[in-house]
């Protein structure tokens, strides 16, 4: 397998992510103009992370990381994998579904433990009324996940990297229709999101039976594959989602302060664009080719893989984290300061996206080391790792706030991210050769941050500039797209002088995808 069929993996899920970012974006820019940081907004971020909490274990984090490297072993030695499906698909449906239940009817205690902040004002019974309606997104969504995996084992990654823009399509167009209907806004979209999660679901089953898997749901069997898929998914769950965990804590932690559930969350949302269009890429792309040629015994080829994987993730996330660190002040203003979304909001959250935008990197490098612990079916030592995460994030999160105050979960969240990256990196040394970054990555990785730095340098010195354009009516979005375009301009410019990139390399992998 060549490496242009790798990064053309990348191109196709990432430019399905961007769409999907895109619109995401829109999403939380409308969120921000009807609804605004307040009580409303605190009680459906809480309500809308605990099944968004719950995916990352039971969907694109534990499932996933189990289930495609086993599937895709059974589906080239024509083990029937269409069974081994069947059987994951009865086992994950029964098992959230039970799930679901209990969560409905526990929710304020689920409200309490990551929202303890909301109890004793209007917060906790919103918070908990939006909880039992968003809460059986995470159903459909685990079952899209399967499905998901079944096409990305077979080297299908559009169908999967598309599916997410129809809830952004959906929630977009739901609250705009309430604003123009003069309906409520917060309950047309609450109610949205489980409709979505339904058409995501049957978007992914289609695509999933024309690829060749047929499944159909019937009673569960725990069969001897079956247990050993929940074994390996199990410290699976923890380990990929250790960033919605780390949420929950800064969440837990921001719950004591007004208005802080929605600032950090409109941050979470911003730095979320590359994070989302770079690691899901990488991450999904990078798990079943591993699989593929560590099987093979293709150690060089492996290697050929990570290296380009990280080579892709920094490229974009490195620029991407020093102009959130350059101009978070015009990015944040001008993409959110209307409607209910005033100036002190507007300070608030661009200071947290600064904080996180130092952690970006770190987000996205995650996505590629973990794979390699995932393709040799060893996912212990990421939980281990994450477990060290959590309690780094944990500390930081609560233990400064009397010092830092609201903004210590985003300060928690970026130093845990670096930690699981040190961890990660440093259990690959047992791996050989197979683990190891090229010559070319490590001077590429250098020759990136140089550009990267050159960027933010212009960047800022051209928003000083701006500045009084970038506070005008019409044209402060003007301003900002310029921004935006110069930066690009200068990195991709300065990179191509320096070697940090090759467009040519971009061109081929375009013209492959299309092919």
């Amino acid at each position: 397998m060549k490496p242009v069929r790798l990064m053309s993996g990348f191109m196709t899920v990432g430019v399905w992510t961007l769409a999907s970012r895109l619109l995401g974006f829109l999403r939380e820019i409308l969120i921000a103009a009807y609804i605004g940081p307040g009580p409303l907004l605190d009680a459906f971020v809480a309500a809308f992370r605990l099944p968004n909490l719950f995916r990352r274990f039971f969907a694109e984090g534990a499932f996933n990381a189990a289930f495609v490297p086993m599937f895709a072993k059974r589906l080239e030695a024509g083990e029937d994998p269409q069974g081994f499906a069947r059987d994951a698909l009865n086992l994950l449906g029964v098992t959230v579904l039970a799930l679901t239940g209990l969560s409905m009817v526990f929710m304020p205690a689920l409200v309490w433990a990551t929202a303890g902040g909301f109890v004793g004002d209007e917060r906790f019974d919103l918070a908990t009324g939006f909880g039992r309606i968003l809460f059986p997104y995470i159903l459909f969504m685990s079952l899209a996940a399967l499905f998901s995996g079944v096409l990305n084992a077979t080297g299908r990654f559009a169908a999967s990297a598309a599916a997410p823009v129809l809830l952004n399509i959906f929630t977009c167009s739901a609250m705009v229709a309430a604003s123009q209907l003069g309906q409520d806004v917060m309950t047309w979209l609450i109610w949205t999101i489980p409709f979505a999660g339904v058409a995501q679901l049957a978007l992914l089953w289609v695509a999933s039976a024309r690829a060749g898997i047929s499944l159909r749901p019937s009673l569960p069997r725990l069969t001897p594959e079956m247990k050993q898929l929940v074994k390996v998914a199990v410290p699976a769950g923890l380990a990929m989602g250790v960033t919605q965990v780390n949420l929950v804590v800064g969440q837990l932690a921001a719950s004591n302060f007004e208005n802080a559930v929605s600032w950090l969350f409109i941050a979470d949302r911003l730095y979320q664009l590359p994070l989302g269009v770079v690691g899901i890429a990488v991450g999904v792309v990078l798990l079943p080719d591993l699989s593929r040629r560590l099987r093979a015994g293709d150690e060089q080829g492996a290697r050929d893989a990570l290296s380009r994987a990280g080579e892709f993730s920094l490229l974009l996330t490195v620029p991407s984290a020093l102009a959130f660190l350059a101009i978070p002040m015009p990015l944040v203003s001008v993409l959110y300061q209307r409607g209910a979304t005033g100036p002190d909001d507007v300070a608030a959250i661009a200071l947290a996206v600064a904080i996180y935008g130092a952690g970006l990197p770190a987000f996205v490098l995650q996505k590629v080391l973990q794979p390699l612990y995932f393709a040799r079916e060893d996912t212990r030592s990421p939980f281990h790792f994450a477990l060290v995460a959590m309690v780094i994030n944990g500390v930081l999160a609560l233990g400064l706030q009397p010092v830092m105050g609201w903004i210590s979960p985003a300060i928690g969240a970026t130093a845990a991210g670096w930690g699981m990256v040190i961890l990660l990196w440093r259990g690959t040394a047992k791996m050989g050769e197979s683990a190891r970054f090229d010559s070319r990555f490590h001077q590429r990785s250098l020759r990136i941050v140089l550009a990267s730095l050159i960027m933010a340098v212009v960047l800022y010195g051209a928003a000083l500039l701006l500045a009084p354009i970038l506070t005008m009516a019409y044209w402060r979005y003007i301003a900002l797209l310029g921004l935006v375009i110069l930066g690009a301009l200068v990195y991709f410019t300065v990179g191509q002088k320096i070697g940090a990139l090759r467009l040519a390399e971009f061109k081929s992998a375009l013209r492959r995808r299309k092919a």
